[in-house]
């Protein structure tokens, strides 16, 4: 599409906003995300034109300085918040910080009225500095080191974890106010990752664990789990949830004031995974039904990450170098004999950086070219690599792309989840610069200012597209939300 056309487009519709803002139209947000966080997309257009436009800048810049970066659709996220609410609405979500800390993130989830569950002291403190309040965050690392038990003490958390004597010693003697919520092992043997081999109580420990408690005048308030990523089998969460029925009944009969079940998380994020979040859903709400019915007093709740950021991330790297390498035997016959070499390409972002992902997920990202090739260009066999010198920053291998060179851009979507923030968190490198977007449709419906334009008897919401782009289909009905308060 034509850049200058879509950049006199996006002026027009920036002037007539401030049009509407000066004539009283449009109310301000007195929240924690306001319209300077983020780019108004116009409608008809969609962060992959944003993207296109930032890559034609980087490419243009005489500098030289911008050589990889994140565009954000904070639509998607509002969008998969309204699908969550939707799907279980018994459940509370929080936001597993961790997955993704950028500033963006964070406010859109907390403008959307959800809790935050924080791994130490720096997500504690990011969350709280953009206004989080204590009562909305969940300290929920089993494994606290004391000062930092001490600094959500001292900062009002009050909802800790815990799966060991060891650790419940050290809450009891640096913050004994605390409210502790058991985490038991899940049933989570068929999940890509298994958290249960490091975290979580057995069933057979879970009465000398709430026994401990008692005996040091530690409330235990609720029990957690979490089934681990990728997992494949939605029952785990039924078995898991069944589980928690009996420590909750250990814990009453021991006095406790059992109030909260925290179903962890693993749920899916990117578009077209194996197992649909629906699917999930129905087998929890079956699951809530049998062992935690409506009004039974138990507060329900979830800590999201991947299912919130993954698909509202998409990656621009650029390729730094370029390394070819002879085969002694040709590559795929079958469609081009003449390529016999590999082609080693080593971009600015790599493993250590915003391809985190490839670590934590085992996956092998698989790039879009920002230059379409033609049907003539011959594929040879190629690997993409990050700027370390070392073996382990390898990207992706086993693609087979045409030839590429220095300066050329490419683009990896579902890249929100562990990619950015985890660095700076654990005193590393920055992670790469984002630019975050966001619909005009999508930021009134993150204010609650969708309403039906006629009443219709026969209508129970509008039904609009929440995305940047006017030509994606997915569509919301937005009804009545219900956003979680406090988590005490």
């Amino acid at each position: 599409m034509c850049v200058a056309y879509f950049l006199r487009r996006q002026r027009r519709w920036l002037q007539q906003r401030r049009l509407h803002q000066a004539g009283g139209l449009l109310l301000g947000m007195e929240g924690y995300l306001s319209e300077s966080d983020f780019v108004m997309v116009e409608e008809g257009f969609s962060t992959g034109d944003l993207l296109e436009e930032l890559t034609l800048r980087a490419s243009q810049a005489t500098t030289g300085e911008v050589a990889a970066f994140f565009v954000a659709d904070l639509g998607a996220v509002v969008r998969k918040h309204f699908c969550f609410l939707k799907c279980l609405p018994r459940v509370r979500p929080f936001y597993t910080v961790k997955c993704n800390s950028s500033l963006g993130v964070l406010k859109v989830l907390a403008e959307l009225g959800l809790g935050f569950s924080c791994a130490n002291k720096a997500e504690m403190e990011l969350v709280q500095h953009i206004g989080v309040p204590a009562s909305k965050i969940i300290y929920a690392n089993p494994c606290k080191q004391i000062a930092q038990i001490k600094y959500a003490a001292k900062h009002g958390v009050q909802l800790l974890s815990f799966d060991n004597e060891m650790e419940l010693a050290k809450v009891v003697k640096s913050h004994p106010s605390a409210k502790m919520v058991l985490c038991i092992a899940a049933s989570d043997s068929h999940s890509l990752s298994r958290l249960s081999l490091a975290f979580g109580a057995s069933l057979k420990s879970c009465r000398h664990l709430l026994e401990d408690a008692k005996k040091n005048h530690v409330e235990v308030v609720g029990v957690s789990f979490h089934i681990g990523s990728g997992c494949p089998d939605p029952q785990a969460y039924a078995q898991s949830i069944a589980d928690a029925r009996l420590v909750f009944e250990m814990g009453a009969e021991l006095g406790h004031g059992m109030h909260i079940l925290d179903l962890g998380g693993g749920f899916p994020g990117a578009e077209g995974a194996k197992v649909r979040f629906e699917e999930i859903a129905a087998v929890i709400n079956s699951a809530l039904d049998l062992y935690f019915p409506e009004g039974c007093g138990v507060d329900i709740l979830a800590k999201l990450g991947r299912y919130y950021v993954t698909s509202a991330f998409t990656l621009a790297v650029s390729i730094i170098a370029k390394k070819e390498v002879l085969l002694e035997q040709p590559g795929r016959e079958e469609e081009n004999a003449s390529a016999n070499k590999t082609i080693m390409y080593h971009l600015h972002e790599g493993v250590y950086g915003s391809f985190n992902s490839v670590l934590f997920d085992n996956t092998c990202p698989t790039p879009i070219l920002q230059k379409k090739p033609s049907s003539e260009q011959p594929l040879y066999s190629s690997s993409l690599w990050g700027p370390a010198a070392d073996g382990c920053d390898c990207v992706a291998e086993g693609l087979w792309l045409p030839p590429l060179h220095v300066g050329d851009w490419l683009v990896f979507e579902n890249m929100g989840a562990y990619t950015t923030g985890t660095g700076s968190l654990l005193g590393g490198a920055q992670a790469c610069r984002v630019t975050y977007a966001m619909s005009r449709v999508a930021w009134e419906a993150l204010r609650g200012q969708l309403l039906p334009a006629e009443q219709d008897e026969d209508a129970e919401g509008v039904c609009k597209p929440l995305s940047c782009g006017w030509e994606i289909t997915d569509t919301l009905c937005v009804g009545p939300v219900f956003t979680p308060a406090s988590i005490m």
